[in-house]
């Protein structure tokens, strides 16, 4: 199965150097950024098959990962 890559960077390359900024400069943001790319990690790898998780814990776990993709792209736009 081919997955998509779902890292802030790839998802929003025109915001790559405030990324960065907020990154190093902005705890929440840093925390936030950090359990979405953990959801990324965990979900990536239940796709190649190397986790196993029942479906409805991935739709979850997606899900997850798409609320705080919302919040950091909120704050990338403040």
């Amino acid at each position: 199965m081919l997955t998509e890559k779902h890292d802030l960077t790839h998802e929003f390359p025109e915001f790559h150097d405030r990324i960065h900024d907020l990154k190093m400069h902005d705890a929440h943001f840093a925390k936030l950024l950090n359990e979405h790319d953990e959801l990324s990690q965990t979900i990536y790898r239940s796709e190649i098959e190397v986790e196993v998780h029942a479906d409805d814990y991935l739709e979850t776990l997606k899900k997850q990962r798409l609320a705080l993709k919302d919040e950091l792209f909120q704050i990338l736009r403040a």
